[in-house]
């Protein structure tokens, strides 16, 4: 495969592409609403051709976003958007499509395609999420997919790679924030002719969706981003750490890696080059600790997935005791546009600290549902009153909690905070990987607690002390206070002991596993008060 090649295909792909489109969420979401039902019968019932041209054509397409209204439906000629469609409404929607202005509407739900929760985004990551068929590299590649992996290879070093990223400020997504220029250089210096690139897609926070949706929607996207940070630290192996519950996702990785290697776009000599990337998918069980990098790769070598004592930090001594990258999936998605458009570019989006975009998966107690990727800086509230609708039925906004199990909740006064990792760590969150959970009034905050806190004593994994049996000694004072039994004296350990796990735990688990708690006694203390023993 070389760059004509590449673009001859790109053209093929293109002169193909039908008049009208009608694109099908088959994303998780929507196939688990009769979604795959849906897609079947736009497969069987979508006309092939129209007045000589080139046609309808029914597209299977990745998250469409909007993941609370589906299954969706698209027709792009027309900007029409259908949402809730049943199997039993395919019928109608071609009938439209044959003649517009003379089938009555029969129970068809219409969709804004400019309402705010779209229009309020920026989609860098998410840019071909829902517009392309997920498992056909061609669409991919038609529009401009492993370009940037030629242009890295045959027009930048590895170095000036490397400099575009630390120039675009990109900071880790997956919860860190560490500075993804600054680890790619670190892991590119290091001596040894091994070294390892990882994808970090082990997303086990409760009600996050994020990385998955952008596995099932754009894998190669993943897949070129990998390959550039390989060619830029010198790597030649790069493995996908992805959970098992994950299975569509695992399955579209799997079909993206052939067909990318039959293409000559991975494996050896890649475009002809003497660049060699070889990638292979490792399966996780589901341990919510392996999303921790040590214990990750430790599961990738065959042990036991717990963490171990740093430094030696993996960019150092990692997989196999080899240098290895690890960053997350939608780390890796923002290499293609970066290495597109300039480290510049994307550094002029978002904040002076927090630059680019983030992918969250906003749920809970919320009208609009679903997957957005907007600019740093934008404020909680835009996020859940302006895009998310706020909440259903007139419901007030109590709380907004990130971060997952490592996070903390935002309360309603603190809503026009701007979406950075520093503001929000000031807040007595953190951005997380990107989950955003909407509470209402109703919502009791120690319930919250306690709900968070026995997740975390269940994916303990139990090698450090504190961790291990202080998340359930939290979880115990927690409990007493919603049975009523707590005390002043329990309200005073409850805040000691959250400082000690916090302190003295060996890995970021352990660490962050008291947050939720201390940020609902921060902010909503009088609910623990009022739950004290007379």
């Amino acid at each position: 495969m070389d760059i004509k090649e590449l673009r001859e295909i790109a053209a093929k792909s293109r002169e193909k592409q039908a008049k009208i489109r009608i694109r099908c969420c088959s994303a998780a979401g929507c196939l688990s609403s009769e979604g795959e039902a849906v897609k079947k019968n736009l497969t069987t019932r979508s006309p092939k051709r129209v007045d000589g041209e080139k046609g309808r054509k029914y597209c299977g397409v990745g998250c469409m976003k909007f993941c609370g209204r589906g299954p969706l439906v698209a027709v792009d000629d027309r900007n029409q958007l259908y949402e809730f469609v049943t199997p039993e409404q395919v019928g109608d929607i071609v009938k439209k499509l044959q003649e517009p202005d003379g089938i009555p509407e029969t129970g068809l739900i219409s969709g804004d395609p400019h309402h705010p929760f779209y229009a309020l985004q920026r989609n860098i990551v998410l840019e071909n999420s829902g517009q392309i068929d997920p498992e056909s590299i061609d669409e991919y590649i038609a529009l401009g997919g492993y370009e940037q992996l030629y242009k890295a290879i045959y027009e930048m070093t590895p170095e000036k790679v490397i400099t575009e990223m630390q120039k675009s400020g990109l900071r880790g997504r997956g919860g860190g924030g560490y500075p993804t220029g600054l680890k790619w250089a670190t892991v590119a210096k290091m001596p040894g002719q091994q070294k390892y690139v990882i994808c970090n897609a082990d997303e086990g926070d409760p009600g996050a969706f994020m990385d998955r949706s952008v596995l099932e929607s754009d894998p190669h996207r993943i897949l070129e981003g990998m390959a550039i940070a390989a060619y830029a630290v010198g790597a030649n192996h790069g493995y996908i750490y992805v959970r098992a519950e994950y299975p569509l996702a695992i399955q579209r990785l799997q079909k993206a890696i052939q067909q990318a290697k039959r293409y000559g776009l991975m494996g050896t000599q890649i475009f002809d080059s003497p660049i060699d990337f070889k990638v292979e998918i490792r399966v996780g069980a589901g341990a919510f600790v392996c999303g921790e990098e040590t214990a990750l790769i430790a599961s990738v070598e065959g042990k036991r997935g717990t963490p171990r004592p740093r430094p030696p930090y993996p960019a150092q001594s990692g997989l196999w005791a080899s240098p290895t990258l690890i960053n997350n999936v939608e780390t890796y998605a923002n290499v293609v546009p970066i290495i597109r458009e300039g480290g510049d570019w994307y550094g002029a989006i978002g904040t002076e600290k927090s630059k680019g975009t983030k992918v969250f998966a906003l749920t809970g107690k919320v009208e609009n549902a679903g997957l957005i990727e907007v600019p740093m800086g934008t404020t909680v509230r835009q996020v859940v009153q302006e895009m998310g609708g706020g909440v259903p039925d007139g419901g007030q906004v109590k709380a907004v909690q990130t971060g997952g199990p490592s996070g903390g909740c935002i309360p309603a006064d603190k809503l026009d905070t701007p979406i950075e990792y520093d503001t929000l760590l000031a807040l007595g969150t953190m951005m997380g990987s990107g989950g955003m959970i909407v509470m209402d009034e109703t919502t009791n905050m120690v319930d919250v607690a306690q709900f968070y806190m026995d997740f975390c004593k269940s994916e303990s994994c139990g090698k450090c002390i504190p961790c291990r049996a202080g998340t359930v000694q939290l979880y115990d004072l927690l409990t007493r206070f919603l049975e009523g039994e707590a005390t002043q004296e329990d309200l005073i350990k409850l805040e000691n002991l959250c400082h000690m796990v916090k302190e003295t735990s060996l890995c970021g688990l352990g660490m962050s596993a008291p947050n939720p708690v201390i940020s609902t006694l921060r902010y909503f203390r009088h609910e623990y008060e009022e739950l004290l023993k007379v």
